[in-house]
């Protein structure tokens, strides 16, 4: 128990780094990477936290969180940023800086929040506050940042948190259900990402704020 509550701490640090990175990076591809990352470590610890009652469910679980959101979503990712030809976010609404402070002040938020809830947890505690903290992260980036396709990892980064929460009580979830959520963030992501190269096309730009601009 005592190295299964070990590589679960590690994992869920991972995963708050990840989303210091995602706060602090202005590189579109190394934001696609860091949540490929982030569906790794929670593949992982949906291995580790239902090791002790590891069923067909947990592992079609993990393996569909593997595939999909670290695998087939940044690739649709990356091939939405080759046809829009963008590098980086270069204005955001709110600047790296100051946003990596949203992000100590969102962290400490979770970490409370967490302690006051009553919730069947994991080997690891760190888990929720942890998936607290992804939900926070990925509102921020979707409300602070222009670009259509950092909006996307924003999407991506708060379904992870839902996922790394609800691991918590994963055991009282059915499959379907879970699949269900992952099925959803599979068309989003896919008809956000012809939307992309649509707009990329017609204005030359994926920054939504000007789309605002638009008169009929």
């Amino acid at each position: 128990m005592s190295d299964i509550r070990f590589w679960l701490d590690a994992a869920s640090v991972l995963l708050v780094l990840a989303n210091f990175g995602l706060l602090g990076s202005a590189r579109i591809g190394v934001a696609i990477r860091l949540v490929a990352v982030q569906a790794i470590a929670l593949a992982f610890i949906t291995l580790l936290g239902l090791s002790d009652d590891l069923t067909i469910r947990s592992t079609a679980l993990a393996a569909a969180t593997l595939v999909l959101k670290g695998g087939l979503f940044p690739w649709l990712l990356f091939r939405a940023q080759r046809e829009a030809k963008v590098e980086r976010e270069v204005t955001p609404f709110l600047g790296y800086q100051f946003s990596l402070v949203c992000g100590v002040v969102a962290l400490a938020a979770a970490v409370w929040l967490s302690r006051r809830l009553t919730l069947p947890l994991l080997a690891s505690s760190m888990v929720v506050p942890v998936g607290f903290f992804m939900i926070f992260v990925g509102l921020f980036i979707i409300v602070t940042r222009r670009t259509a396709l950092v909006q996307v990892l924003g999407y991506l980064v708060l379904e992870n948190g839902i996922a790394a929460f609800g691991l918590s009580i994963a055991g009282h979830e059915p499959l379907l259900v879970e699949l269900g959520v992952l099925l959803d963030v599979f068309v989003a992501v896919f008809v956000m990402g012809i939307a992309i190269a649509h707009i990329n096309r017609e204005f030359d730009h994926i920054e939504v704020d000007q789309l605002a601009e638009l008169r009929h």
